[in-house]
């Protein structure tokens, strides 16, 4: 029996993994003199986890049929971002899962089976070639019905 090659399944970071926009608006109302928020030393490496969000990625870690990587954009406000997304990984993930995160403006230039992000387009989602599973949408409200449909595509 000829092995399947697995699904690679790329993974937003900001309001898909963790909760930007709600740390964005709180640290908007305690200091309204900051315009850009995400800015501020220590801004995503302290984003909280969006629910079902580290489970399920763990998961699909540990499933062969699976090969899942973190695909973000960067912040051009913070440079930071880019160590901080990084702690962020190394913090729920290991650090060998650190090695699968890929820092990027333009998401349309990674070829996979997956992309599983918030925005349908912006930052290259409209030019990705595979499925594009708009997170937060009807259809992948939550992990839970991203992962239902993730288990679809590999049964």
């Amino acid at each position: 029996m000829k092995m399947q090659k697995p699904l690679v399944v790329y993974i937003d970071m900001d309001d898909v993994l963790c909760d930007y926009n709600s740390a964005h608006r709180a640290k908007l109302e305690t200091n309204p003199s900051i315009a850009f928020p995400q800015s501020q030393y220590g801004f995503f490496a302290s984003l909280q986890p969006i629910e079902g969000s580290i489970e399920s990625v763990k998961a699909l870690i540990q499933d062969k049929r699976f090969s899942p990587y973190i695909l973000t954009a960067p912040s051009y406000v913070n440079p930071l971002c880019y160590t901080e997304k990084r702690v962020w990984i190394e913090t729920y993930f290991g650090l060998d899962f650190t090695r699968k995160l890929i820092i990027s403006p333009d998401k349309s230039l990674f070829k996979g089976d997956v992309l599983i992000d918030d925005n349908a387009f912006g930052k290259g989602q409209e030019g990705f070639e595979g499925k594009l599973f708009q997170f937060g949408a009807p259809e992948f409200q939550n992990w839970q019905l991203v992962m239902k449909r993730l288990f679809e595509l590999v049964e």
